[in-house]
């Protein structure tokens, strides 16, 4: 899939016009939030496999619901403690007039799904002292919004990890015939391994364009990853996931990008094995910009095309975000 199309001109979500990105990180307790804004999305949606997630305002973007679309998207560190993030990112919109408006002149109420991942065994002791610090860093987060994402060991990818090595934030895009464009930002922080068994290639290597990450290719010992024995893991395996965003240009109903979201989240079996245990809380969600029409004829299709570019595009994100938070060692 990936070789008919080309990335965007920032290979990141954020080629998505209208999506801006901030993150935030306390490096001494290895936590941090990052913080997706799309305050003009016309609808969205989100997919939950892992059976061990941690959300907010997820059932407002069911498509039998009224909201049915997000202002602001976050992806947290922090586990429980996290979400608290979502709130302060919340009163900051809010204050910078962004949200519903039920009345005119009324407050606005900006809706701000959330999930979080487990970053708390790792690194420090996380002592927070008097109160976690997710709602300080989001508004960092808030305050640091740009169209240029940093990538791997940084935002709510700080403390991540992705089986037994460094997990991280990592984000791609590609751009489809027209005015189409797709993109993905993700938090990788799975049980499972990223990476062929033996010479250490990345599982998403067939959806690599140029060295993106590495351009590393399967050796002649290359093999498939070996499945975990879960009954001998202890530590790492008490809370993992892989949650992110992806996002489109095309003009969407919520049901359809319900069906983004499902398809989507193929690329992370794609990149990560085993994915969506019990131990995982695998999170995507998806926004449509609506910046371009698709029209009626053969609409089906062309949500499933973008459905499946956008497989490729969590795929990516993930290596990425893993080759890149290398380079932090």
């Amino acid at each position: 899939m990936t070789s008919e199309f080309i990335p965007g001109p920032r290979n990141a979500i954020t080629d998505v016009p209208g999506i801006l990105v901030g993150q935030a990180e306390d490096e001494g307790l290895q936590t941090g939030v990052t913080v997706l804004t799309c305050p003009d999305s016309v609808a969205g949606a989100v997919d939950v496999r892992g059976g061990g997630p941690g959300t907010r305002e997820t059932e407002v973007l069911n498509p039998e619901n009224l909201v049915r679309k997000a202002h602001a998207i976050v992806l947290t560190g922090g586990a429980v403690f996290g979400l608290a993030a979502a709130d302060a990112v919340t009163w900051a919109l809010s204050n910078k007039d962004v949200g519903l408006k039920l009345t005119p002149g009324a407050r606005a109420l900006p809706i701000v799904p959330c999930a979080v991942l487990h970053d708390l065994s790792l690194g420090t002791d996380k002592a927070w002292g008097a109160a976690p610090p997710y709602a300080s860093l989001a508004n960092e987060a808030v305050e640091a919004l740009t169209d240029t994402v940093q990538q791997g060991a940084v935002g709510a990818g700080i403390g991540a990890r992705a089986g037994i090595e460094r997990g991280g934030i990592g984000t791609a895009s590609l751009a489809l015939p027209g005015s189409l464009t797709a993109g993905a930002l993700i938090a990788s922080n799975p049980v499972g391994s990223v990476r062929l068994g033996d010479d250490g290639c990345f599982l998403a290597w067939a959806h690599e364009i140029g060295d993106e990450f590495g351009g590393r290719r399967p050796g002649p010992e290359a093999s498939v990853p070996e499945i975990p024995d879960f009954r001998k893991i202890t530590g790492y395996a008490s809370g993992n996931t892989t949650i992110g965003v992806v996002a489109t240009t095309a003009t969407l109903a919520a049901s359809e990008c319900k069906r983004l979201a499902i398809m989507a989240r193929d690329g992370i079996a794609r990149a990560v094995s085993p994915a969506h245990t019990h131990f995982d809380g695998d999170t995507l969600f998806a926004v449509s910009t609506g910046t371009a029409d698709i029209g009626d004829d053969n609409r089906e299709f062309i949500v499933a095309q973008i459905g499946a570019v956008l497989a490729d595009c969590v795929a990516r994100a993930i290596a990425k975000g893993v080759f890149h938070a290398e380079e932090r060692r």
